[in-house]
């Protein structure tokens, strides 16, 4: 208790609450669609392609949202982007409550969901601004535990819909955007850890063979947890024929525990190191996905298996955030933006290929393993950049190199790696 007093007292923990709080609400708005998929897609009959693809669009227009925001809040501030963005959100779900009632207007609502999916980067930059490097990978964990707001969206949004409507549930989460708007216009306080740079300085990390190693990562952690979250309610219900509320429930249960162990990974990967922890979360999550294929006739073992692999995918979110402000410290938002941007997509994936499987096989099974491959193909990169990684930036295993400011610890040892 008293270690993370000391954790609260080095930064400004108000500003990382109301990030938190920001985050939490933005996610669950980003898969509302995905939470109400099995109404949905009764209400207009839609094929299981059809649903794989309704399923990813907020995911991919997320994904693209996340740069424009994190470059926006590099000019006029994390905080005044993430007030902009909650603004932005409350108009979208205006829309989609009193506009919203045939199919191409729910693919059209999806790309404005997809605002609410922004918001990673600015979220994480803005919690995490005011804490010593020392601190930044729980910092970020607490902040990216507001990935939680899919246990929101999945536990309160099917039965507010089978009581009132899909439609409604649109205009009932315009209201809860108020209170994380209030919080962070109150509470939370724009970071020091700013530096005016050109453009092209600001998006260095597009040119860099490691933004897109890290991208690749986030594909498997961050694409893994957005891209089950929003499928399973889907696959629960047509997989062993539940109840679309207890389709939301049991994927409550796997998302929360991915929720949770977030925290967990920043502060594993704060004494750990983030690769070694990334290394055992992939190994994990291609051992848990491919035999999630296998049980499709055991609900019990499967909502299992799901919740073991969410708690590895969360885990892996926090450590690969640990890593971002160790190689890009004075650009973090924004390159943690481009990560999110890039690596994010993979969430689209997961939803079209199992939409795929299931209407060309008629089984889920090589969705699964699709992705699982894809996994495994991750690993093996990373282990390999790591080696660079190690005599760069980062200590042994991605730890936090001590002495100096993080910058100099970066431009030393791309200095030495230069020189061999």
């Amino acid at each position: 208790m008293s270690n993370f007093k000391t954790f609260l007292r080095s930064g400004h923990a108000p500003t990382l609450f109301a990030s938190f709080l920001y985050f939490d609400f933005t996610f669950a708005i980003w898969v509302l669609n995905g939470a109400m998929a099995p109404f949905i897609s009764e209400t207009f009959n839609l094929t299981p392609a059809e649903k794989g693809f309704m399923v990813s669009v907020p995911i991919i227009a997320g994904a693209l949202m996340r740069f424009p925001l994190g470059l926006l809040s590099q000019y006029i501030g994390r905080k005044s982007a993430a007030l902009v963005e909650m603004f932005l959100i409350i108009l979208a779900l205006c829309y989609g409550y009193f506009f919203v009632d045939s199919h191409s207007e729910v693919i059209a609502m999806g790309v404005l969901l997809g605002i609410a999916g922004g918001s990673f980067g600015i979220a994480l930059s803005l919690g995490s601004g005011w804490f010593p490097p020392k601190y930044k990978g729980l910092a970020m964990g607490i902040a990216g535990a507001g990935n939680s707001g899919t246990v929101l969206a999945v536990l309160f949004a099917p039965p507010l819909a089978a009581k009132f409507g899909w439609q409604t549930v649109y205009g009932l989460a315009a209201f809860t955007m108020v209170l994380p708007m209030i919080v962070m216009a109150l509470m939370a306080k724009e970071p020091p850890d700013v530096e005016h740079q050109t453009f092209r300085e600001h998006t260095a990390c597009l040119y860099e063979k490691d933004g897109w190693a890290f991208s690749l990562i986030y594909v498997i952690t961050f694409g893994g947890f957005i891209g089950l979250a929003n499928f399973l309610p889907t696959y629960f219900y047509d997989q062993f024929k539940v109840t679309k509320v207890e389709a939301g429930q049991l994927t409550m249960l796997a998302t929360l525990m991915g929720s949770a162990t977030r925290v967990l990974g920043g502060w594993l990967s704060d004494r750990w190191g983030g690769i070694n922890t990334l290394t055992g979360v992939l190994a994990f999550v291609v051992i848990t996905l491919v035999v999630c294929g296998t049980m499709g006739s055991n609900l019990a073992l499967t909502t299992l298996l799901f919740m073991l692999c969410f708690a590895a995918l969360g885990a892996g979110n926090g450590a690969l955030f640990q890593l971002v402000p160790l190689r890009w410290p004075l650009t973090t938002a924004v390159a943690g933006s481009m990560i999110g941007e890039l690596g994010a997509l993979g969430g689209g994936f997961i939803p079209n290929a199992m939409g795929q499987s299931k209407q060309l096989t008629g089984s889920y099974f090589y969705g699964f393993l699709a992705f699982a491959v894809l996994g495994v193909a991750v690993l093996v990169m990373m282990r390999v950049m790591q080696i660079r990684w190690t005599r760069t930036w980062a200590e042994k295993g991605g730890r936090a190199r001590t002495g100096g400011t993080l910058a100099q610890a970066y431009a030393q040892g791309t200095r030495q790696a230069g020189a061999r």
